[in-house]
Formats: C-alpha cells, structure tokens, sequence
C-alpha cells in the first residue's frame, strides 16, 4: 500500500486542459495508478456535435484525401466505390461505438480501461504499443503540414528558395523552419488541455469543408461540369474482377481508421452521454466521410482537364492554381487540417499512454512532449518515402492493433459482462479484482502473443515473398487488421473459459459500472485529494517534508490509526483500510 497520494505540481496547473480538481481522485487512489489526468471524470460535457468534430478532424487530412482519392482509382465503378465507402465507414463507425461505451461508461481513458482486461500493470502492454505507433505518425503528419507550410513560404517570400540548398540531418533549412513552426504551434495548442483542443476541431473542422467546397466550385468552374468522371481509373474491371477489389477497398478504409479507432476512448470519456457519442459517431464517419470522399473525388477529377493530368495531392493541386490567394488560403488550410489530425490522432493517444506508465512521474502533457520529442528524433522525413521502412517497422506495430481491439471488446462485452468496478483500476492490492497474477492478466497475455505473431507474419511475410520474386499472396496483407482482431477476440475468449479470470462482480451494484449508467459509477470517499492538497498549502503549520499541516496530519492520523505514518514515506499518513476480504477491500 503506498499513502495517500498528494496532486503534484503538474495537476495543480491544469489536469488535461480540466480546472484544477477535474479528474476524481480520491484518497485510496494509488498515485502509481492515478493522477487527475487518468482518474474518472468529474463531468462530462462533450456533446455529439464535439465528437462529430473530432471524426471531421480525423477525415480532414492530406492522408485522408489521397486515400479516399485513390479508392477511384483501383478500376472500380463509381457506385462499387461508394458501397465500398459506405461499408468500409459503418465497420468502423460500429468498431468505434463498441470501443467507446467502456471509456465513456467509467469516464476513464483508453489505457485505464485496459486494466479490467489486461490486468493492473499489463494495461501498459496495448497503451505503450499504441503509443509507439502514434509518435511515429505525429513526426510523419507534421512534416506533411510542413511541406504545406513550404509552398507559403516559396510564393510569398521568393528568396527563402535559397534555404532549400542547405540542408542538415536529411532535411534542407527551409523544412527544419517550417517542421519547427507546426511543432512549436501543435506543442502550444496541447499544452493548453483539451478543452482548447475541444474548441480548435470543433472550428478546424468545418473550416477545412468551407475551403474544399471553394477549391471543388473553382476547379469544376474552370473544367466544366460535363468534364467531371466519378471514375478516375483508366483501367475498368468486370463486376466479377471487381469483387475481391472491393473488399480490399473496404479492408483499407478500415485500417486507415484503425489507429484511432482503437483508443477512441479517450474522447469519448468526454461525452456526456453514450447516446451522444453514437449520434456523433454517425455524422462523423459514414456522413462526413462520404461527403469528403465525393468533395475529394470531384476536385481529383476536376485537375484533370484543368492541369492536364491526375493529381490526388490536395497540397500540389493547390500549388499549380498559382495564385496567391489560394495558395495562402490552401496552404493554411490543409496545414490546419493536418494539426487536427496529428493532435487527436497522434498527440492525445502517447499523452494518456505514457502518463499510463508511471502516473507519478508523467502527468498528460508529459506524455504528450515525449511523443512529440520522439517523433522528431526519428527523423520521418528519411524514411516516410521508403515504403519498405513503413512497412517493416510500423506494419509489425501496426498488426497489432487487431489482436488488441479483438481482446479489450471481448474483454468488456464478454468476460466482465460490461460491469465494471471503477475504483479497483486504481489499486495496487494484490486482493484486487484486477491485480491477477503479479499485476498482469495471463489469458490476455497469451491472446496478444498468440495472436499477435501470425498477423505480424500475415502483415510482412506476403511482401516479403513477392519482392523475391517467390509468389505473390500479398493481397492477405489487407486484411491483417481483420484477421488479428478475430484471432484475438476467439483467443481470449478460449483462455477465459478454460480458465476464468476476468471478474463480473455478480450481485454487486456499489461502484459497478454495468454498462447502462452514463454517469461514473460512485464509492463512498471520505476527503477528496484536491482538498487535502489545497488545505496543506493554506495550512501555517507544515508537517516536515511532507508539506501536509499538523492538524490534517493529526486528523487522518485518527481516522487510520493504529497506522500512524507509512515508513515509507516518513510522515505523510496512509489511508489504509481495516483487514477485509478481497471483494470488501475494494468497497
């Protein structure tokens, strides 16, 4: 047992963009577990129209523009390419929900969540994987939005060509100025929490769709309605021909989504009510996204009559309008629109994650500048044009987070029943429900293992064979994600019924969360930590090194006696409780 943990200096600047106290630490809260970024939500506020901003945010992107783009482009036909939308969007519109309902049930983030299944200590397994992924994707988007930001400077200052010659660390001059300027802008824009992050998408969103609406008008203007092809594949497959492309074409919407996808939890913790998250999550994904695949679409088709040739780069079709309105206008667009990707994508993820690891030593902004940090380390503009890099080192991460969302929706909706004992993610009793063996669920572990090696194979092998010139069977690569999550939902579920761990806690309604309840689920606490924390530095009379006044101190002593201080931790007192068994304990 460790004391009671007192907010740190982090939390009493602003917990996740949250007013001081906005996270619900309580006194028997672990501090190696919590910290008012990780605990439950005191309020919920987000409404659908937040969480549709979020998806816009998402779509709105120059990754999201050339994929939606190339689905034309494959040989299908244009109503082939909408089902394939269409169905794509509602897998993972479905995915998304599923995800969601635990997060926003508990009011806890993605990482948190993931102790009920993966147990206390292996909750870090899937958070510290998926934030792996999300550095890597934050350094590549940002120097996207910095190539933008390039074209600006080229047109508007002529001169700053000259940067280009010079170059250091793979990346010429004017590239280092512009990565540095969207870095330092994306580190200001987290560092000020979520709720500004909130207001920055809600407005980015619908900002990005004001200019795209202007770009498709001008190129169609200039092109002529009648010129303008639903299909932009000079290669037409038969209907049979086409069937298995589109799967394929479903299968990489999918996994172009998968990121997000899997720790969308940590926004919709947000919402004020799971029906708010499900109204936004249906206007954000098969609404918005097949409204930004026909904008996408009409502009792509448009360049061809207009420039002379395909262009699927939102940012290079910008660059041949050669005005310089529009270029200061497309370029600050899709520069913000690559910011609200990176920030909800990239940003938010690694910050819950890391700060997931050591609670005490990394609050939420800390996660965040690791990730950001990290990202430019790796260098992504040295290897983001080398397709086998990408898919050497990101598939093997990538493949895995399948097998993850396979194990936490069986975890959730299977194993626990969806009920859920909120305060017992936040204890490091080794009576806990959630403690398991040694802090780590072994069926959860097994399932990440044994499903996680043959989808890593399926993701490289097949590309790997092909570029020996042995066969070609790349095609199961596509579905790695598909395959991984069934694997891992079918495995975990074995290894429970074979062996039992995950509880349910039948017959038990205090501080369950069920699954049907949109607000947290609630204990009885005796004294907040935000309190006990305020009233020590109100307090004339500090206990030595402990910063916690002699009356609290002689306070919490009577309440805990006959514990008196925790040798641990010299005079600041623990809030242990009386011997119990293992379900009372956690009362």
């Amino acid at each position: 047992m460790t004391s009671t943990p007192l907010t740190g200096p982090h939390d009493l600047v602003e917990a996740a963009g949250h007013p001081h106290g906005g996270g619900n630490m309580k006194p028997h809260y672990d501090d190696r577990l919590a910290n008012e970024d990780l605990a439950p939500l005191r309020k919920q506020k987000w409404s659908s129209y937040n969480i549709f901003a979020f998806w816009m945010s998402d779509v709105h992107s120059v990754g999201g523009y050339v994929t939606a783009g190339s689905l034309f482009a494959l040989g299908l036909q244009s109503w082939q390419v909408l089902v394939a939308l269409i169905a794509g969007i509602v897998i993972v519109q479905v995915f998304a929900n599923m995800v969601a309902k635990p997060s926003q049930k508990t009011g806890v983030p993605f990482p948190v969540i993931n102790r009920v299944v993966f147990g206390i200590r292996g909750a870090n397994i899937p958070a510290i994987i998926r934030g792996l992924i999300a550095i890597a994707w934050y350094g590549v988007q940002t120097f996207l939005a910095a190539e933008s930001l390039n074209i600006v400077f080229l047109k508007f200052i002529p001169d700053s060509a000259a940067l280009l010659d010079v170059s250091f660390a793979g990346l010429s001059a004017l590239g280092w100025i512009s990565y540095a300027i969207l870095w330092t802008a994306q580190f200001l824009l987290f560092w000020n929490g979520m709720e500004v992050i909130r207001r920055f998408i809600d407005w980015a969103g619908p900002a990005v769709y004001l200019v795209m609406i202007v770009l498709a008008v001008y190129l169609v203007s200039q092109a002529g309605i009648q010129n303008i092809s639903f299909t932009l594949s000079t290669v037409q497959l038969d209907f049979w021909a086409s069937i298995p492309v589109m799967f394929a074409a479903i299968a990489l919407v999918v996994s172009y989504f998968s990121g997000p996808m899997l720790n969308f939890g940590d926004f919709a913790r947000y919402g004020k009510s799971f029906a708010a998250v499900k109204k936004g999550n249906l206007w954000g994904l098969p609404i918005n996204f097949l409204f930004f695949s026909l904008l996408t679409v009409i502009t792509a088709s448009a360049t061809v009559p207009v420039f002379g040739s395909l262009i699927t780069d939102p940012i290079k079709t910008v660059e041949q309008i050669d005005t310089p309105f529009a270029i200061l206008l497309g370029g600050l667009t899709f520069v913000t629109a690559t910011v609200g990707i990176n920030i909800v994508a990239n940003f938010i993820s690694p910050a819950f994650d890391f700060s997931n690891v050591a609670p005490k030593k990394i609050s939420w902004r800390a996660g965040g500048m690791i990730a950001a940090v990290g990202s430019t380390f790796l260098m992504p503009w040295n290897w983001y044009s080398n397709a086998d890099a990408i898919h050497y080192s990101l598939g093997v991460l990538g493949a895995l987070i399948g097998p993850l969302f396979g194990i936490l929706i069986a975890g959730y909706y299977i194993a626990a029943r969806q009920r859920v004992k909120v305060d017992a993610m936040f204890t490091m009793d080794a009576a806990g429900p959630y403690w398991y063996r040694n802090g780590f669920n072994p069926n959860a572990v097994k399932a990440v293992i044994a499903a996680g090696v043959p989808t890593v194979l399926i993701a490289i092998f097949p590309k790997l064979f092909a570029d020996l010139g042995l066969f070609n069977v790349s095609w199961v690569s596509d579905y790695s994600w598909f395959i991984g999550c069934g694997l891992g939902y079918v495995l975990f579920l074995l290894f429970e019924r074979l062996d039992p761990r995950v509880p349910t806690f039948e017959g038990e309604t205090e501080g369950i969360s069920d699954g049907t309840v949109d607000a947290v689920a609630e204990a009885p606490v005796v004294e907040e930590v935000p309190v006990l924390a305020q009233k020590a530095r109100d307090a004339e009379t500090p206990v030595p090194g402990s910063g916690v006044s002699a009356p609290i101190a002689a306070a919490v002593l009577e309440q805990t006696a006959p514990d008196a201080a925790d040798p641990e931790r010299g005079t600041v007192p623990s809030l242990r409780r009386p011997a119990a068994g293992p379900r009372e304990a956690l009362a």
